[in-house]
């Protein structure tokens, strides 16, 4: 097919990096608009990371007032309380089971919403997918549309699973630990507020230098993949042209550049906690000694002292987490940015079915004046008049990229005609919707597609309603029959990816098998026999012949020697039918065929 034109292979796979979002509060919102349905379990999430941050909060508080009891029993010569020391510990047993529970109650809600936001947004990609043009698949390589569907989600299902859970316990928390070391000292809590934006600024500086470690990291990782991918499923060739040594040097050039970006990316961000944890142990030091003052003069319990540097520790993990999340989120923004830009483009015009009655076309086909590019300043069909009678075949011939693939493509309405018109019966195709255009046909093309199932369901995917009956039959002209029989599960043999041993060519007969049995008006053949031996596809042929008896059919054929006894053969070039007639005519009329034919027939014999 090599009209059809893709956008550049992707390499990098999984790999791929994430850029910024460019609108990101358009994209947070949007985001958030597919929480709405759950606004009430958000709130619950909410009520439980409240709760079980609370019951947290308190403890090292009453922690204070048990070691303050204890030691005013010292320092007054009062034996020790020990009811209220029993109260205490039974209430903190109690504090910290609640706290496990609702923080459970959270995580168990929030995976939920996170996995049912996750599902609808994979609904409404794979439902965009199936309704966007043809074109757009042209202009997008696979790569990229499979990074949107797949990698792109599972970062904003990490982020709704883990970011919005970890941002609600860090906000709650912060919240609360303020508050209890207001009420316990407020001189004390200026003292630690000084040092948090000393702790911000070091996870922004280190942050800002590790991320585009992370960035290159991840494009290295990405090469490396692609490296691997190529010389593995093509290992065949890599050794053929003795290229081992060189695939080596490659992968262990790739290989060190990723060591070299990974390890500092590691070792720069690995050096945030330290020091987080360095400006945290300067706050421990300011409170323990401020502290210690305060309660020499008698301003301060020592157990609130001994809870403030609890809560000192406490503060600075929800910090730190609130630096990796930023950055999460971040890159959780970035993929839904991408994926609604998917979701917002436009889509085929989708068509309900006319009133004409597709049952009573026969397969006469006219193509009048017809003008195409896939560009709209290029076009790849000049002005193409072309006349097709019921039940003829039709081959047609010419060098690549002559316009033979894009002529299929215009007859199944893939893609609207700049000028002109193509009509069956005298109906144009555009007063039919394209699913009515669609159903008059079956296509077998030289790249093979089969899907994961049996071969029995792979050949009823051309007619749904068939009978076993009918599915073997359709093997059997098909010349497939045989060795399907000799597989250990015949029929019932599950195809996929290194399923089964079967050839280039026994895939290719399965996929002729489906559109025989599909019983078209018009059938599509695209190189349908270039992957078979010279054998098996004159078998195929002597079939075709009678599966195609009455009816109307363009077989595109790069091999002249099996389209000679052909109805019509149209040569085209640069867009246009230079020639046509049948073979005999065309070769009388020793033109730009005849050379063609008389090329291959030597080359045939001198190969023989």
């Amino acid at each position: 097919m090599s009209e059809r034109r893709s956008g550049p292979m992707m390499r990098h796979g999984q790999g791929m990096t994430v850029e910024k979002p460019k609108d990101f509060k358009k994209a947070f919102k949007r985001l958030l608009s597919y929480l709405k349905p759950w606004k009430n379990k958000m709130i619950l999430v909410t009520l439980a990371a409240i709760l079980s941050t609370l019951f947290n909060v308190i403890s090292p508080k009453l922690l204070g007032d048990a070691t303050s009891s204890i030691f005013d029993s010292f320092t007054s010569g009062r034996s020790i309380d020990f009811d209220f020391i029993s109260r205490i510990l039974f209430l903190l047993i109690g504090l910290y089971i609640l706290s496990s529970l609702f923080s459970y109650i959270q995580q168990y809600i929030m995976a939920g919403i996170a996995q049912r936001t996750v599902a609808q947004l994979r609904k409404e990609v794979n439902e965009k997918l199936s309704r966007l043009p043809l074109r757009y698949f042209d202009q997008h390589s696979h790569g990229d549309l499979l990074s949107r569907a797949v990698n792109d989600i599972d970062n904003i299902n990490t982020s709704l699973q883990q970011a919005l859970t970890q941002i609600i316990n860090s906000v709650i928390s912060i919240i609360g630990i303020i508050i209890m070391m207001l009420v316990i000292s407020p001189l004390l809590t200026l003292v630690v507020l000084v040092t948090i934006p000393l702790s911000l600024m070091v996870a922004r500086f280190i942050t800002k230098f590790s991320q585009r470690h992370f960035v290159k990291q991840q494009e290295e990782l990405g090469t490396i993949n692609g490296h691997i991918e190529e010389m593995f499923t093509g290992h065949q060739v890599v050794k053929a042209f003795g290229h081992e040594k060189k695939s080596i040097s490659e992968f262990d050039e790739i290989n060190d550049r990723l060591y070299q970006s990974s390890w500092k990316a590691q070792f720069i961000s690995g050096l945030m906690m330290p020091l987080m944890g360095f400006v945290g142990n300067l706050g421990f030091i300011i409170v323990s000694i401020s502290g210690g003052l305060l309660v020499l003069n008698g301003s301060i319990r020592v157990g609130d002292v001994q809870a403030f540097i609890q809560y000192t520790q406490q503060i600075s993990q929800p910090l730190a987490q609130a630096a990796g999340i930023a950055n999460m989120i971040q890159v959780a923004i970035a993929s839904a940015e991408r994926v609604f830009t998917l979701l917002d483009e436009e889509e085929e015009i989708q068509e309900k079915d006319t009133s004409v009655k597709t049952d009573s076309l026969k397969g006469h086909v006219s193509f009048e004046h017809v003008k195409f590019g896939y560009e709209p300043n290029q076009l790849i069909i000049n002005d193409v008049s072309l006349e097709v009678k019921e039940g003829q075949t039709v081959a047609i011939v010419g060098p690549t990229g002559a316009g033979k693939t894009t002529i299929v493509n215009l007859l199944m309405r893939f893609y609207e005609l700049n000028q002109g018109s193509i009509k069956i019966d005298g109906v144009n195709l555009t007063d039919m919707s394209k699913e009515q255009v669609r159903s008059l046909y079956a296509m077998v093309l030289q790249d093979t597609w089969l899907f994961n199932g049996t071969i029995r369901e792979n050949i009823a995917y051309g007619n749904e309603g068939a009978t076993d009956k009918d599915i073997e039959n359709a093997a059997k002209n098909a010349y497939a029959d045989d060795f399907i029989r000799t597989l250990p599960d015949g029929y019932e043999t599950v195809l996929g990816e290194d399923a089964t041993n079967l050839s280039q060519g026994q895939r290719q007969l399965l996929t002729i098998a489906r559109a025989i049995i599909a019983k078209p008006k018009i059938l599509l053949l695209d190189e349908a026999t270039s992957s078979v031996d010279t054998r098996t596809e004159m078998k195929i042929q002597k079939a075709m012949t009678e599966l195609l008896e009455g009816r109307t059919s363009f077989v595109i054929a790069h091999r002249l020697s099996t389209i000679r006894d052909a109805d019509l053969i149209l040569v085209m070039k640069d867009g246009d039918i230079i020639e046509k007639g049948s073979h005999e005519e065309l070769l009388s009329l020793d033109g730009f065929y005849a050379d063609l034919y008389n090329s291959q027939f030597s080359q045939n014999e001198s190969a023989s």
